[in-house]
């Protein structure tokens, strides 16, 4: 599966990047958090960096309005997908808590998406991107493909994703970032043994 790299100008925070790797929407929401097993890293910082999210995501067309209360929804939501996903990856039971609070959000109406003059048209507001989001997490969790969650190898990233490949040995969520950095690493460390 092909990463799919959106960078979006943060107010005071610089660039943002999103990235699109994990094969789902509600896991690519889980993996707006990095390394969270230490130096955790938070994509979503600030309501304005949940607002393009939902465009880079490919859910809106424009920005939705995003308060306060609205991140920390979302957070809550990002956190109970990692939670039922890692709960999937590793065959244990759902938390009644988390699986409540993805149905709730998945519950709202979608994103609306209708065909205009000019093709595809997103639109709704951030409660409809989140329930797409959560829609999207709800369907994988609850089918077949649940089985195929990973956690990328790559240390310290923590990123789950689908593991779509033929013989389903897949390490790393991007072979481009963490896949080369590991592969690198690896022949740095055979170098050393031989000199």
């Amino acid at each position: 599966m092909a990463a799919i790299k959106v960078t979006c100008q943060s107010g005071y925070y610089g660039r943002v990047d999103f990235t699109f790797i994990s094969g789902n929407l509600g896991l690519d929401l889980a993996g707006t958090v990095g390394q969270r097993r230490g130096g955790r890293v938070d994509l979503l910082d600030n309501p304005e960096d949940l607002a393009r999210w939902t465009v880079s995501a490919g859910l809106l067309d424009e920005p939705p309005a995003v308060r306060d209360d609205d991140l920390a929804l979302a957070a809550r939501l990002r956190e109970s997908i990692y939670r039922l996903a890692t709960a999937a990856r590793t065959g244990s039971a759902y938390d009644e808590a988390d699986r409540l609070l993805l149905n709730e959000a998945a519950g709202h109406a979608p994103a609306g998406v209708t065909l205009g003059p000019g093709g595809l048209e997103r639109s709704g507001d951030l409660r409809a991107a989140l329930s797409s989001t959560a829609r999207a997490a709800a369907e994988l969790l609850g089918g077949p493909h649940a089985a195929l969650i990973r956690e990328c190898e790559a240390n310290p990233c923590t990123r789950l994703y689908i593991d779509a490949s033929h013989r389903r040995t897949r390490r790393w969520c991007d072979m481009r970032g963490c896949g080369n950095r590991a592969k690198a690493a690896a022949f740095r460390a055979r170098g050393q043994h031989q000199g």
